[in-house]
């Protein structure tokens, strides 16, 4: 049991008493003590804990050094197992994110949501679990927001009481406070990997198929323009990552999003992201404002991490002003529904635009919907790989290149054994794609393929 579980042990009985209706002076003595300790550092390091010359490693020595030599000088009476446990806690509040630390060390964990101080979830395998760790109290969780907030240069208060970032390693971060949060303060935090997934990471997942893999890979290859789509949580982010790496090194890529979340390894890419308004209200950046930036910075390739609003419009006009390969995100439950959302964001950049004008555009932009879901078993599968095939009368016509095979059933445990499979319908973009030089293999849209070549290679991290 952690020290945060001791420091909370008799939290649910009246009056601050244990189970057996005594006062928990221990508990109180050590939530003292780490306090204390926690205050007499941050006095005597100062100014080191922010020395950028400093190595992770070197400074964490540092402050273990300093931890122990001011335990060594309390007289509180602790055991060895209570004081490891202090220098342990005390040094993830001042080094890292307090008690969920040791979850954000854990590469089963996806995802932790902080529901106010002393229930905290994680999600391994697309299931949610409660933790066996808590904050101390509401202070606590305060602290580690701000602290979270405070490294990408943004802020959190009453006068903005939500707030999106994102840690060192990218992992994206939602904060909400009070007056909004009741019973909170509330933090999610959606874990990326130090070593982003490849292509043949997701075909080992089942997300999608080796031949789905390849079609995806010419499309991207071939300058198509791609859009995502798919509910929350179902890999949208994930998956426009592994897709952008399919992008030829010699083009100039600039990518623009909320907080950043994209890892391309290319040599030319360009990270815009989002600032909010200050406390005066003034000075907000929107996605907006930066895609149309990046229309004069020379861009072959923009990629936008989610349209959510008028951006949608400007992210039209670029692909249909020479800037082919575009690639962004957006949230959806099918590939019609994502065309009928793309309209209203279009609507929400505030010109009175015919239906039908709006159709058009998309219809001329928009080459391909990659449709994302979540399914009961927690997987995430690619269900859709959808062609933008032209306009039939005010009608947008749509036609599936591969489906998710849900006939297939489940397993004993629940998992379901479906894969994507093409329906045998051949794009129309296949000669789009054949005049860039890209020649799709009649094999790959065979109804009765079933994926057992090689998968297209990726970028690796160098």
């Amino acid at each position: 049991m952690s020290l945060y579980e001791r420091l909370n042990e008799g939290a649910a009985a009246p009056g601050g008493t244990t189970a057996g209706g005594q006062p928990s002076t221990r508990n109180r003595n050590l939530d003292e003590l780490r306090h204390r300790i926690h205050g007499a550092l941050i006095e005597e390091l100062g100014p080191i804990l922010y020395d950028k010359r400093l190595s992770e490693e070197e400074l964490r020595r540092k402050v273990t050094e300093a931890l122990q030599a001011a335990l060594a000088q309390e007289r509180t009476p602790i055991s060895a197992a209570e004081k490891n446990q202090v220098i342990q806690d005390v040094s993830d509040d001042i080094l890292g994110y307090g008690p969920i630390d040791k979850l954000l060390r854990d590469d089963d964990v996806s995802e932790v949501m902080c529901n106010g101080p002393d229930r905290i979830f994680v999600e391994k395998s697309g299931k949610l679990t409660l933790a066996d760790v808590t904050f101390v109290d509401e202070l606590h969780l305060r602290r580690i927001i701000d602290k979270i907030v405070a490294q990408v240069g943004r802020r959190i208060d009453e006068s903005s009481p939500l707030c999106d970032a994102r840690l060192p390693d990218g992992s994206r971060v939602n904060a909400v406070i009070s007056p909004l949060a009741i019973g909170g303060p509330f933090l999610t935090i959606r874990k990326f990997a130090a070593d982003p997934l490849h292509i043949d990471d997701l075909i080992r997942f089942g997300t999608l198929s080796v031949h789905a893999a390849r079609f995806l890979q010419a499309c991207i290859v071939g300058k198509l323009n791609v859009i995502v789509s798919g509910g929350t949580g179902t890999g949208k982010t994930t998956t426009l990552n592994v897709l952008s790496s399919f992008i030829p090194d010699d083009e100039r890529i600039i990518t623009v999003e909320d907080a950043k979340e994209l890892q391309l390894n290319q040599e030319h890419v360009l990270s815009l992201e989002t600032r909010p308004a200050n406390i005066e209200g003034k000075g907000e950046i929107t996605i907006r404002d930066l895609v149309k930036n990046t229309l004069r910075m020379r861009p072959d390739r923009i990629v936008v991490g989610e349209c959510r609003s008028g951006e949608a419009l400007d992210m039209l006009q670029a692909m249909n002003t020479g800037h082919d390969g575009s690639l962004t995100t957006l949230h959806a439950n099918n590939p019609r529904d994502s065309l009928s959302r793309l309209e209203t964001l279009v609507l929400m950049a505030g010109y009175d635009l015919p239906v039908r004008a709006i159709r058009e555009q998309i219809s001329s932009a928009v080459d391909c919907i990659v449709q994302l879901q979540r399914l009961r078993d927690g997987t995430r599968r690619i269900t859709h790989i959808t062609e933008v095939a032209g306009m039939e009368g005010d009608i947008i016509t749509l036609q599936d290149i591969f489906l998710f095979d849900f006939s297939a059933g489940v397993d004993d445990k629940g998992r379901f054994l479906g894969q994507l499979k093409p329906t045998g319908v051949r794009p129309k973009f296949a000669e789009k794609l054949s005049d860039n030089g890209i020649r799709l293999s009649p094999e790959m849209f065979a109804p009765t393929t079933g994926g057992e070549q090689a998968a297209p290679k990726g970028r690796r991290r160098r």
